[in-house]
């Protein structure tokens, strides 16, 4: 039997939820992997005692400096800055091929900036780190939407949609699942009813029609209408979708598979999953967190590698 693979856990913002969830869900995580929780003993200890908890005495860690008073629910920069670190930490273990994959926790992007760091979070950080166009890919077997605009006002999206960034990204998406077919939704209210309502629609059309003749097939389908998009006889024939901004996709899919959809991050030299949830301050240390997103990261993180 082959050894299970080892993960690097970023546990996140310890003010939140995430430390609850790697807790709760250890000893089934370790029948998956072998998880390398990246936080040190003092801050893991507070943390347990907190939830009323044990450490079990099997995890393993990679020591990350830094104490501080854990505040459940709260936006602190210390909590912000630890959760930086502790990314890192995952980051540098898999560089130095200790570990094959990182899975993160959630981190708060306010205590990120209260901390100083300039990152919108961990995909921008990620794609800065190494230099890599990072593709946001959220979803669940079910369905994964790819988000073209990420973390950006709704005003500027329009502006942001340009031929040659929006080729690129379908041929890095390709890249990444080079035989699925992927529905590419138009920008604007139904496509754009040819310009009547907007003529984005345009690029879009240039762009898929482009990248298709490059792969050599009909991979991406569009400009699709967003409002018929996800309907259940459309879904029927697409897994993949690619979403212009970020709550066009992400509020369809979060609305059908909120607790079953993880976050991945795809065209890069390591592998990254992550929960598709917050920091969740307002059930912190309450043992009511649900683990399921956490245990889909770690299978998608799995599927990656054997793949």
């Amino acid at each position: 039997m082959s050894p299970l693979p080892t993960i690097a856990i970023s546990v996140g913002d310890l003010n939140g939820v995430g430390i609850e969830i790697a807790l709760n869900s250890h000893a089934a995580v370790t029948k998956l992997c072998t998880p390398i929780y990246c936080i040190n003993k003092t801050m893991l200890t507070q943390a347990a005692k907190k939830l009323g908890m044990q450490v079990p005495q099997d995890m393993q860690l990679a020591s990350v400096d830094g104490e501080f008073s854990i505040k459940e629910g709260s936006v602190t920069k210390e909590s912000g800055k630890y959760s930086y670190d502790s990314f890192m930490k995952a980051i540098e273990l898999c560089e130095n091929k200790e570990a094959v994959a990182v899975v993160t926790m959630p981190i708060h992007k306010e205590a990120w900036m209260k901390a100083g760091l300039k990152y919108k979070g961990h995909t921008d950080l990620l794609r800065k780190h190494f230099n890599k166009e990072a593709i946001m890919m959220l979803g669940c077997p079910s369905m994964f939407v790819a988000l073209f605009t990420e973390h950006m006002p709704l005003k500027d999206v329009a502006a942001a949609l340009t031929y040659k960034d929006l080729k690129r990204f379908l041929l890095d998406l390709h890249n990444s699942l080079p035989k699925e077919k992927v529905a590419v939704l138009g920008l604007n209210p139904h496509a754009g009813d040819n310009g009547v309502l907007g003529d984005e629609e345009k690029i879009i059309t240039a762009a898929i029609e482009d990248v298709n003749k490059e792969v050599g097939f009909e991979q991406f389908i569009g400009p699709v209408v967003p409002d018929v998009a996800f309907a259940p006889y459309f879904r029927k024939n697409y897994n993949y979708y690619v979403a212009m901004y970020h709550d066009q996709g992400l509020a369809p899919l979060k609305a059908l598979y909120f607790d079953k959809s993880v976050n991945i991050s795809l065209n890069l030299p390591i592998i990254r999953t992550s929960v598709d949830h917050g920091t969740a301050f307002d059930i912190a240390y309450k043992h009511q967190a649900n683990n399921l997103s956490y245990i889909n990261a770690i299978k998608s993180a799995i599927e990656f590698i054997n793949n």
